[in-house]
C-alpha cells in the first residue's frame, strides 16, 4: 500500500504541462498547436541537460545571419536548379551587393510554394472558369504549386528547344532570352500563360530577395542591406528627434529571439 501511495514525479511533470498547455489555449481539441509539440517534447526528452550543455547548443532562430531553413520542402532537385538559375538572371549579382542565388531566393520560393500560400488555402479555387479582364487577375484553375511545376517544366523544354541544352547549362545570354519569351507570352503552357508564369517568378524573387531571412530569402539580410533597410528594430527612441540620418544595422525576426 505504501508504494501506491507514492507518486511518480515524471508523471506530475507531464500532468502540469498539460494543465498548462490547455490553460494557455495551446490546443484545439485536445491536440497541441503548432511549436508547442516540439518545445514539450524537448523538456521531457532533456530532463538531463545542464547549464553547460546549454550555453554549447546553438539557438534554435539564429542570430539573422545564418539561414536555417536551406532544406528543399517542395522542389525537386532538378526543379530547384532551373530555379535557381532563373531567379538569379531576374535580380543578378553586380558591384552593388549579392544577387538572388546568393540570398537563397529559390529556398523562399520552394518554402512558399510549401505552405498554404502554395495550394491557395486562403483564396477562391472552385469554378467556373473563364477568363477575366485584366483588372482581375488570374482565374484559372491551377494553385501556384501547380503553375510552378507547368512553368518550370515548360523552361526546361523551350530550352531544349531553342539550344538543345538544359536551363541551367545555358549561358547567362541565353538564359536571359528563354526568360524574355515567357515575359512577352510566346512560350505555349497548359492551364495558364507563360506571361503569367513569368510574371509570377519575379515577383516571388523580389520578395524573396526583400522578406526577412525567417522566410528562407535575403540571407544574411544583405537585401536589406542594399536599400539600407533597418530591418525589426525593438525601438527608435533614441534617435527619432536626431536631425542627421543615421544608418542602422539590420535585425531580422529571428534576433528578437536572443535573450
Amino acid at each position: 500500500m505504501a508504494d501506491q501511495d507514492k507518486k511518480d514525479p515524471l508523471l506530475e511533470k507531464r500532468s502540469s504541462r498539460r494543465s498548462f498547455l490547455k490553460s494557455s489555449g495551446l490546443t484545439v481539441g485536445g491536440l497541441i498547436v503548432g511549436g508547442a509539440v516540439g518545445t514539450l517534447i524537448g523538456k521531457e526528452s532533456n530532463e538531463t541537460t545542464t547549464t553547460e550543455d546549454t550555453k554549447k547548443a546553438p539557438t534554435p532562430q539564429g542570430t539573422g545571419n545564418a539561414n536555417p531553413n536551406a532544406a528543399l520542402m517542395f522542389f525537386t532537385p532538378n526543379q530547384f536548379d532551373i530555379t535557381n538559375a532563373a531567379v538569379e538572371r531576374i535580380f543578378p549579382a553586380d558591384d552593388n551587393g549579392p544577387g538572388a542565388q546568393e540570398l537563397l531566393v529559390a529556398y523562399f520560393i520552394d518554402h512558399q510554394l510549401a505552405s498554404g500560400w502554395g495550394i491557395g488555402a486562403k483564396e477562391y479555387m472552385a469554378g467556373p472558369f473563364y477568363p477575366g479582364e485584366e483588372t482581375q487577375g488570374y482565374q484559372g484553375s491551377l494553385n501556384r504549386q501547380e503553375i510552378f511545376t507547368v512553368g518550370l517544366e515548360a523552361i526546361e523544354r523551350h530550352s531544349a528547344e531553342k539550344y538543345e541544352k538544359s536551363f541551367p547549362e545555358l549561358s547567362g545570354e541565353e538564359q536571359d532570352a528563354v526568360l524574355n519569351d515567357f515575359q512577352e507570352g510566346n512560350v505555349e503552357m497548359k492551364g495558364v500563360s507563360s506571361n503569367y508564369f513569368f510574371n509570377l517568378l519575379r515577383s516571388t524573387t523580389i520578395e524573396g530577395v526583400y522578406a526577412d531571412p525567417l522566410y528562407g530569402g535575403n540571407a544574411n539580410m544583405g537585401g536589406w542591406e542594399l536599400k539600407k533597410y533597418p530591418g525589426h528594430q525593438m525601438s527608435y527612441f533614441n534617435m527619432i528627434e536626431q536631425e542627421e540620418f543615421e544608418e542602422i544595422e539590420p535585425k531580422s525576426l529571428s534576433s528578437q529571439h536572443n535573450h
